[in-house]
């Protein structure tokens, strides 16, 4: 185990292993490809044959180097082809019977010191090393696709494996110019055990009819930063993949967050699979297209909807920084703005952020100097909700205390004109308790701008049970005026963004709380195996520990799933005061400004 890894047999040469081979070959390595099919070991040298020519013409490498790397490449059909290698990495289909088949072959063919690697995302390493002759020497070395790209590499030991065989992937994996991670045995492991309860959770929520595929998809994308959304990226890792990494999951944890959606059965089954088989939560163009194209469940247009009550000027409440970017919004879109606080003083400092922040964009060159004047100009700043009589839509972004809203939305009721729609900008509270403050509870809606008002593009939009089909209408059209991306929601906690990013913050938590993998790592997972701009521990200092254990507060009494019980670990951090960035201290320590 301690000689280097020089010649390296891949058994599967799917994708991913595929994907190994060629990973290896460019790393200098003698690859053996090993597969039963004589189709996907041509593929797989027809792959690394375009890739590297893809390479030439890049001018990443040269012609000659080209020709080395396809010479250190070699396919078989048989497993005897392993005898020689350092290191195997088994990739064959997620099935443990496949994969001790082939294990228990592999004991009566490689060297005693050769080192054999599965590539499992669900199944248990431990389980597979203890069936081995030699279960000291067998690990778990997954990847992640495409792997060329991909940068993490989670290294898997179970208690049989010798340390000396996790450091000699290790140094593998670095040399590949990967990131390799090193974790326990548990279904999942770090970026799959916190992204497939997401994913699930993601499933559910559509199977409930709670919002269409594309506002579920759009919400994370454009909430969160993730180059994916959820659905589609269940299509593309194979919708029967998820199934099985989520039994296995439920099999280790009994947690029901892991507990299949019963429509990942139900599409399975049909052999809706996703882009593999052409259809899946979306319709492809074709089997293995990556194209969308429209279906019966494709939404309708805002122009196909209709259009609803005309909106000309809008009236904010709040003189903090959310009140203060969404006035700025609006009136960038050419909306007269009424801002409104609780005093003339407030209201005209509230002015002057968004002064401020118009002047960063004149000098980033993003406006000019007299578009800033124009915008500017369209902002009254009031020290009395009175000044609401006339606007067209009343929307308030006050605390986040369900009394003193419910308060601003009698007064609201009273002051604004008959047909203005009343919106609230809640995260986390009832819509339909703010709309029954009122007497015409059939205008208020919910308007969820994220943080910057200003640069985040998505707004999720909650219409209560009670909520008109013209004002629902009204806000979506105001929205796409205003430049951003509305996605519609249901009034129930959380909504859309927050009942799926938070119980997987809160899942990552658990992992550290139990001693399963560090902050550095699991931040370090997310990012680099799952595409994430920020790792969960760096969001949730940024977010707030207190804001965040209090989402998760709501979003358990809620729903009563003990698995979205706040972690005790983040309920002990916001009582000992440390709640991240904010006050130098959260899940890591932050330099006092």
């Amino acid at each position: 185990m301690d000689t280097p890894l020089s010649t390296i047999a891949v058994v599967g040469l799917g994708t991913m292993g595929t994907g190994i081979a060629d990973v290896l070959a460019r790393a200098g390595r003698e690859v053996i490809g090993i597969d039963i099919s004589d189709t996907a070991a041509a593929r797989a040298v027809a792959a690394l044959e375009a890739s590297t020519a893809r390479a030439v013409a890049r001018e990443r490498i040269t012609e000659e180097e080209r020709q080395d790397v396809l010479a250190r490449f070699r396919t078989f059909s048989d497993l005897h082809a392993a005898a020689e290698a350092d290191l195997v990495i088994e990739v064959v289909p997620e099935s443990y019977e496949a994969k001790q088949e082939v294990f228990r072959a592999l004991d009566g063919i490689v060297r005693p010191d050769a080192i054999l690697a599965t590539g499992t995302n669900a199944l248990s390493v431990t389980r597979l090393a203890a069936d081995s002759a030699h279960p000291e020497r067998v690990l778990g070395l997954h990847f992640f696709a495409p792997v060329q790209a991909m940068k993490l590499v989670e290294v898997v030991s179970s208690v049989l494996t010798d340390p000396r065989a996790v450091d000699a992937v290790t140094r593998l994996a670095q040399d590949l110019g990967k990131e390799p991670v090193a974790v326990g045995d548990r279904a999942g492991f770090i970026a799959d055990g916190l992204l497939f309860g997401y994913l699930n959770q993601a499933a559910a929520m559509y199977e409930a009819k709670y919002a269409s595929r594309e506002d579920i998809d759009a919400a994370m994308k454009l909430g969160c930063g993730l180059p994916m959304g959820p659905l589609a990226l269940l299509d593309l890792i194979g919708v029967d993949t998820a199934r099985t990494v989520l039994e296995a999951m439920y099999a280790a944890s009994h947690d029901r967050l892991h507990a299949p959606a019963p429509i990942l059965k139900q599409l399975s089954e049909a052999g809706l699979t996703g882009r593999k088989a052409g259809r899946g939560f979306y319709t492809y163009a074709a089997p293995g297209s990556a194209e969308v194209v429209r279906d019966a469940l494709t939404p309708l247009t805002s122009a196909e909807a209709g259009t609803g009550r005309e909106i000309r000027s809008v009236g904010v409440a709040g003189s903090g920084t959310m009140a203060s970017g969404i006035a700025e919004v609006f009136a960038k879109a050419g909306y007269a703005v009424v801002l409104a606080a609780r005093s003339q003083e407030k209201a005209d400092t509230a002015k002057a952020r968004i002064a401020k922040s118009l002047a960063r964009s004149v000098d980033k060159g993003r406006m000019t100097g007299e578009a800033r004047d124009a915008t500017l100009a369209l902002i009254t700043p009031a020290g009395t909700l009175d000044a609401f009589a006339d606007v067209d839509l009343a929307l308030e972004a006050v605390a986040e205390d369900l009394e003193i809203k419910q308060e601003l939305f009698a007064r609201l009721d009273k002051i604004c004109k008959p047909g203005a729609v009343l919106a609230t900008t809640t995260s986390s509270l009832p819509v339909v308790a703010c709309a029954r403050a009122t007497s015409r509870p059939q205008d208020v809606i919910g308007m969820h701008f994220f943080n910057p008002a200003p640069a985040m593009k998505l707004v999720e939009i909650v219409r209560t049970v009670l909520t008109g089909d013209d004002v629902h209408a009204t806000v979506r059209e105001v929205t796409t005026r205003i430049r951003k991306h509305p996605v519609d929601c249901g009034d129930r906690a959380g909504f859309i963004v927050n009942a799926l990013l938070f119980p997987y913050l809160n899942n990552a938590i658990k992992m550290v709380q139990e001693h399963y993998a560090t902050l550095d790592d699991i931040d370090a997972a997310m990012k680099l195996g799952g595409g994430y701009p920020m790792g969960p521990f760096e969001l949730l200092d940024v977010v707030g520990l207190d804001v965040s254990l209090a989402i998760e507060q709501v979003l358990h009494r809620e729903f009563r799933d003990p698995g979205l019980a706040p972690a005790p670990l983040l309920e002990h951090l916001v009582a000992a005061g440390c709640l991240g960035r904010k006050t130098g201290r959260g899940f890591r320590e932050y330099a006092r400004r």
